[in-house]
């Protein structure tokens, strides 16, 4: 490679200004909350309406904007088009299994993900740690809505005649108490618990099942606020705090929110109960 050419490949690379101009002029009307006028655009664009009104010609042309209440624009057919084809385009479970590869190799956690197949979670992807954790977990299999981190956030967050159904039935006959933070819950302080891990979109095991192993699950959301696939990180409990405000409990919902953004094409406001 001679130096002109690593001179070159350095260098940002030339786009079209004007096309620019026109994508930044759709991002501004998609962002906002209702039509704008020229006005508004001129000022949030920072540029004059003489020359914004050529783009806004242009686009109307080509169906990416229609007028709206007369002198107000929003967003047109074409865009409707292009939205709709990048939704047919998006794969959630692979942009999961992308996100969860890379936060494996990041915190050198065992890392899962886990869809719900009706009745329970699903393992459907298991990357261990370089010190892999002794459970009796791997690809493939089911786990409790009650008694695992990805159980509870897929519980906390079914509609709600189908989640006390479940508690109903759960708590005649329970094979032994779920337990948070070293306690045994009754069915009514495991649905609190439930309503803060909707809340928090956090579940977090304290050693609650297994001694030593401190397990923290955050679920991904699709555009419809549905859940499409819980990541959970895990590992001892000497080397893996996932208290509030941790590394790891950060890196976790860092790795969750990406892939929800990625799915819904925005940054997504924390959900609430």
């Amino acid at each position: 490679m001679t130096a002109e050419t690593e001179k070159n490949a350095g260098a940002p690379r030339q786009g079209i200004g004007s096309l620019e101009i026109g994508l930044r002029i759709l991002d501004t009307i998609a962002e906002s909350p209702r039509p704008l006028t020229l006005k508004n655009l001129s000022v949030q664009l920072e540029l004059s309406p003489s020359r914004l009104h050529k783009y806004m010609v242009s686009l109307l042309r080509m169906g990416y904007i229609v007028h709206d209440s007369g002198s107000s624009y929003t967003l047109g057919k074409s865009c409707l088009t292009l939205g709709v084809a990048a939704i047919r385009r998006i794969d959630p479970i692979r942009l999961a299994f992308s996100a969860v590869e890379e936060l494996n190799e990041t915190s050198d956690r065992t890392v899962s993900v886990t869809v719900w197949n009706g009745q329970a979670p699903l393992v459907i992807k298991w990357l261990d740690s370089s010190y892999p954790v002794a459970v009796n977990i791997r690809l493939g299999l089911e786990l409790s809505p009650f008694f695992s981190v990805s159980g509870r956030i897929f519980l906390a967050n079914l509609p709600h005649e189908r989640r006390e159904a479940m508690l109903e039935q759960f708590f005649q006959q329970p094979p032994a108490l779920p337990r948070h933070g070293g306690k045994s819950l009754q069915q009514d302080e495991f649905r609190e618990h439930l309503d803060q891990v909707r809340e928090d979109n956090l579940c977090c095991f304290y050693g609650d099942y297994l001694p030593d192993l401190n397990v923290a699950g955050s679920a991904i959301y699709d555009i419809n606020g549905n859940i499409s696939s819980v990541v959970s990180l895990m590992g001892m409990a000497g080397d893996t705090d996932i208290t509030p405000g941790s590394l790891l409990q950060q890196r976790l919902m860092a790795c969750v929110q990406q892939v929800t953004d990625e799915i819904c094409g925005q940054p997504q406001l924390k959900r609430h109960a």
